[in-house]
């Protein structure tokens, strides 16, 4: 019998596990090595080792309907997208409205996570803490890591020759806060991902010429949709879904194509994604298109070559005279605290792990990775939905006996939101049932079919079912509209 879970990590993941573990009356036990709870979302000045950061000027890329805890709304007055203090302050609120800080040990670092002597036979497992230099050893039947996946920074120096001759300066993203210093300077900035993006328009204030260098290219979606709404509350809908699926592959990839193209060519401002038709996550920036037309941000191709001063392009022009080079080149999946890491796998950066949760090989399904999988959805909702999933495992529901001898495949870790959230839902009994809801309540069922799939739908029937639900669906448009 699983009782006790250690949570390792009090970020969003990390705090949704202590709830799904209490809902299910589980003793859970979050170790955190901060003072605060927030994860990524809790800013500091400087960038700490073991830790995510952010900048300073950060705003959420999905609207307020769509990326709050399922049971847990944002207040009616806050904008639709959120400055990260903002963010941080619901944040906080969510953990003392559920009661959460109490199950949480601040400074407090896990060292290690390694089986128990008896794994096989009970699935237990023995958690390293240190806090204050000194160190406990606790035994858990249970563990979820929430640790985060933007810890770690990916600097894939040997794919830029010549960068140890450069005399700039250059970092990482995640070093970065803010624009002020690097004024009158000319700053490449290598990545075009939401960071990439980002701080490329934002030192455009500020610096005399930006370079924004891309290997791929990327589709370039605005946070202000169609008519002013936001992106994903007309994107994510349930319908569009069932319409993806239908379609022909080559109607639907152009439809997708044109409808991305719809408010700038991606071709003329040098942005156009290699693969045209490629569903990766876009990136969100209300700017970087004017930035490009007002000549500030400079679109370039892959850095071929580093030299003293200068660097050379894949498409063999030079720039002179850089001063400073921001990697936006990523993040890379670590779990130093794995004694085992075979446990959780990275190749190529890569992780497999069955429905992007549970590790395929484990002989007992007693730890799960929380927060990986990467769909165009809100995380919030999905590692919410992935904790109630995880915790049915831990106990063997028998809403789980389809879970396959040595849990199957991997899954990719960025698959299509709304698929991968129905598959967690049905295993264990929250997917919304769209005949039931259409025979009981048909405005529901419509709501729910053909408007913005919010994270509320998860909430609707079932275990954990909220009875604020349905009024938290058919109002949504008018808390988006205040």
């Amino acid at each position: 019998m699983v009782r006790r879970v250690a949570v390792v990590g009090a970020g969003v993941s990390g705090l949704a596990a202590i709830k799904c573990c209490l809902e299910e009356g589980l003793e859970p036990t979050c170790f955190e090595r901060s003072d605060a709870v927030g994860g990524l979302w809790y800013y500091t000045d400087k960038a700490e080792e073991g830790r995510a950061s952010i900048y300073r000027t950060v705003f959420t890329n999905s609207c307020k309907e769509m990326s709050c805890y399922p049971d847990f709304p944002f207040p009616d007055d806050h904008p639709n997208y959120m400055h990260n203090t903002r963010l941080q302050h619901y944040i906080c609120k969510y953990a003392e409205h559920f009661g959460l800080l109490q199950h949480i040990q601040f400074k407090t670092l896990v060292t290690k996570v390694r089986k128990h002597s008896n794994f096989s036979v009970t699935g237990q497992w023995e958690v390293v803490t240190q806090r204050d230099g000194k160190e406990a050893t606790t035994v858990f039947d249970a563990v979820m890591v929430c640790s985060g996946q933007q810890v770690y920074p990916n600097l894939p120096f040997a794919d830029f020759p010549g960068i140890e001759k450069f005399k700039g300066c250059y970092f990482h993203s995640r070093e970065y806060k803010e624009p002020e210093k690097f004024r009158g300077k000319k700053v490449l900035v290598i990545g075009l991902g939401n960071s990439g993006s980002d701080i490329a328009v934002e030192l455009s204030t500020m610096a005399s010429q930006v370079y924004l260098s891309t290997r791929s290219g990327s589709w370039v979606m605005r946070r202000v949709w169609d008519n002013g709404y936001p992106w994903d509350m007309l994107v994510i809908t349930r319908f569009q879904t069932w319409l993806g699926k239908i379609l022909p592959r080559a109607l639907s990839d152009w439809l997708y194509v044109r409808r991305m193209n719809r408010s700038f060519k991606h071709e003329n401002f040098g942005l156009m994604p290699l693969d045209r038709a490629s569903r990766k996550e876009p990136v969100f920036n209300d700017d970087l298109p004017g930035r490009i037309a007002c000549g500030v941000v400079a679109i370039k191709p892959n850095v071929k070559e580093f030299r003293e001063t200068s660097v050379l392009f894949q498409d063999g022009t030079v720039q002179d005279d850089v001063d400073v080079v921001v990697f936006a080149t990523g993040y890379i999946y670590s779990y130093p605290f794995m004694e085992d890491h075979s446990i959780i796998k990275s190749k190529d950066n890569e992780v497999t792990l069955y429905k992007g949760i549970i590790p395929p090989q484990l002989e007992k399904p007693t730890i799960a990775v929380i927060g990986l999988v990467q769909t165009l959805g809100a995380i919030m909702p999905t590692v919410d939905l992935q904790c109630r999933w995880a915790v049915k495992v831990f106990e063997a529901s028998p809403f789980l006996s389809s879970l396959p001898q040595r849990h199957g495949n991997g899954t990719t870790l960025q698959p299509d939101y709304i698929t991968y959230m129905d598959e967690l839902a049905s295993a264990i009994g929250v997917k919304p049932s769209m005949m039931k809801l259409l025979l009981t309540d048909p405005r529901l069922a419509l709501e729910v079919f053909f408007g913005p799939c919010t994270p509320y739908q998860f909430r609707l029937m079932g275990p954990g079912k909220w009875c604020g639900a349905r009024k938290a669906i058919l109002t949504q448009w008018d808390r988006t509209l205040r």
